[in-house]
């Protein structure tokens, strides 16, 4: 559904000066799946979407979106994807009904075909009931669902959705979500999302690929990149320092611990798997006559992930869009 190859994208800021936002993305989304890209902000994230959306041309490498080129058929593209951007799509003076219908127009409907159409995506995402309303008088969550209703109109086989939760309180997330889920089962689409909230990555991604500084640094399913690559966190509480450095040693010892740090009486660790590891060290701790008063361990998170990778979190980030806005504007 998607291929790219030394994906690359430069914005010009100055004569001297060129943000290089894209630094040559290589990724291949098959159909029906779920992917979830993620990185802090400036990582690239939002401009490689816009790209393979086509509303910003590559500066190099090539993509091909639905089976077509990205900057030789445009068109093509578009009529094969739904967009969901960051901001909400639909006029705030324009009742939900009429942007469904003139949404289907657009994209080559019969006037019957299109209410029809804007008809059963209100119910399917349960709007039914505010069809006759305006846009600006919708909760934040409703409005978020009318962009994706919008974003399915001509029933694409590709959906975009770039932090489609943002902002939203978890009741409207866990609500959008239900209705995405449904349905993408019905529909078979495959979807690329971008998201801040890990949990969403977690639990509904069945890839997550991980972008920073332009680049893809990871790309595996969540449980193999929480396993791989940053393991169980291990804490160990020991009743004096002494004993604590006695601890690290034999929590040394096991099979792919890393990171082993004594603070004060205490000691953490990564290891494959923290059940086994806790039962083996306490098991080593009692024949050495080690006393340990406490052992737990926590399953890694995707943010335990990012920053295995690139030693920092994944909640953190430089605090700049990926791009100069006014770069961004006019390449598009």
């Amino acid at each position: 559904m998607i291929r790219t190859r030394g994906l690359t994208k430069d914005f010009p800021v100055s004569r001297s000066q060129t943000v290089h936002a894209v630094r040559g993305i290589d990724l291949d989304i098959a159909p029906g799946e779920l992917v979830a890209v993620l990185g802090p902000n400036g990582a690239g994230k939002t401009t490689t979407m816009r790209m393979l959306t086509s509303l910003v041309r590559p500066t190099s490498g090539t993509a091909e979106v639905a089976g077509f080129d990205v900057v030789r058929q445009p068109a093509h593209v578009r009529r094969h994807i739904g967009y969901v951007g960051q901001g909400n799509g639909a006029g705030h003076q324009q009742r939900a009904a009429d942007e469904l219908t003139t949404q289907g127009r657009i994209y080559g409907m019969d006037r019957a075909a299109a209410r029809r159409r804007a008809g059963e995506l209100l119910e399917a995402l349960d709007l039914t009931d505010l069809a006759s309303r305006k846009v600006s008088e919708l909760s934040g969550g409703q409005r978020r669902r009318l962009d994706v209703a919008l974003g399915l109109v001509h029933a694409p086989e590709l959906l975009f959705l770039d932090e489609p939760t943002t902002g939203l309180d978890p009741h409207n997330r866990a609500n959008l979500w239900d209705h995405v889920t449904r349905l993408r089962g019905e529909h078979a689409m495959t979807i690329v999302l971008t998201t801040h909230y890990l949990d969403e990555a977690d639990t509904m991604a069945e890839r997550v690929v991980v972008v920073d500084h332009g680049r893809v640094i990871a790309d595996d399913t969540p449980e193999a990149l929480k396993r791989d690559l940053a393991g169980d966190a291990l804490v160990l509480d020991a009743a004096t320092p002494g004993d604590a450095a006695r601890l690290a040693a034999l929590v040394d010892r096991l099979p792919g611990a890393r990171d082993v740090v004594v603070d004060g009486p205490r000691v953490s660790a990564r290891v494959a798997s923290g059940a086994t590891a806790a039962v083996e060290v306490v098991r080593a701790a009692d024949r050495a006559h080690v006393p340990v008063l406490g052992a737990r361990s926590t399953t890694p998170t995707l943010d335990d992930v990012f920053l295995a990778l690139t030693g920092r979190s994944l909640r953190e980030g430089p605090g700049a869009p990926d791009a100069p806005t006014a770069a961004a504007d006019a390449a598009a």
